[in-house]
């Protein structure tokens, strides 16, 4: 039997896909039966079809954007790798504006099939939001907030894909957990070491997300047109930063033995890096689930046992 149109679009062009979250977004988008294409700016050998693009010279291969029946704009400079120096400082703002603002414009000046344009933002846009509870209408913080002013400035470049027709998803992205990188790795290391203790005040929120919870929620981002405009990407269930280490602690059957780490002394050695681990972040996951999203890893404690459960 001729597969149905709906079933036939099947093309997902991911940029940044060798990165975390990319990674395993491949390769689940693979084993649901879709084709990825990556756009990048190496070369190499790779599993994927890939397109090059060059984003100081603003240039992208023709074939990329036409090729495909979804999008997904992964692509930025890690925030947490080196100490953010001026010039460190447009970097990553210039590769998540540079990336975004060349698939806009292929999508604008370029004969294509695509129906969803789903780009990447993080919950850094609501900035040290204290104790209250913020959703997708709380005011992004103030411009003098690094991350704040990045998260919007990269949504504004995405939105305008809304204008060429196309469906546009932005997700806010919490602290992905993954023992393939990210934040957890480190926090980990230092507590089966028994170097692990609360950062700051402990009292500081957390929000997270299973990576595979991410990745079935970006996925279903796609596939189901109810899904249009921002979201956050977090799991209902946000922590403190005391909280969390506690629960990583217990799940690594490991004590805390050392006292709190001074607030003062993470400036000293990150800078306006530190930023990342002393702001507090409760974020609402209600839209999310309102939409009829379900997490497989509600609960931080299940989520952490998922990789840490069976080494133990």
């Amino acid at each position: 039997m001729a597969p149905h149109a709906q079933e036939a679009a099947r093309k997902v062009l991911i940029a940044g896909g060798t990165g975390l979250i990319g990674t395993r977004l491949s390769e689940m988008l693979i084993d649901a039966g879709y084709d990825v294409a990556h756009v990048s700016r190496q070369s190499g050998p790779t599993h994927y079809r890939r397109f090059r693009w060059d984003l100081r010279a603003r240039t992208i291969d023709e074939a990329a954007v036409p090729y495909a029946d979804y999008i997904i704009n992964l692509a930025g400079s890690s925030v947490s790798e080196g100490k953010w120096t001026e010039e460190r400082k447009r970097e990553i703002l210039d590769s998540r504006l540079g990336g975004t603002n060349l698939l806009v414009r292929e999508l604008r000046e370029r004969p294509h099939h695509v129906r969803a344009f789903l780009s990447v933002s993080a919950i850094g846009i609501y900035g040290d939001a204290g104790n209250r509870l913020v959703t997708e209408e709380t005011p992004p913080a103030p411009a003098n907030d690094f991350l704040a002013d990045v998260s919007r400035r990269w949504e504004a470049a995405a939105l305008a894909a809304q204008e060429q027709g196309v469906r546009t998803i932005i997700p806010r992205v919490g602290i992905v957990l993954s023992t393939e990188g990210g934040a957890l790795v480190p926090l980990a290391r230092t507590v089966k070491m028994m170097a692990g203790a609360p950062l700051g005040s402990g009292r500081q929120y957390m929000s997270w997300i299973h990576l595979d919870d991410l990745c079935r929620l970006l996925m279903q981002m796609l596939e189901q047109p109810q899904w249009q405009g921002i979201y956050n990407a977090v799991a209902p269930n946000p922590v403190t930063n005391q909280t969390f280490t506690e629960t990583l602690a217990g799940v690594l059957h490991r004590p805390l033995v050392l006292p709190k780490v001074p607030e003062f002394g993470l400036k000293l050695m990150m800078g306006e890096m530190s930023d990342i681990v002393l702001a507090s972040q409760r974020v609402s996951a209600e839209k999310v689930l309102q939409e009829g999203f379900k997490f497989e890893y509600p609960e931080l404690k299940t989520a952490l046992e998922s990789f840490y459960g069976e080494e133990l």
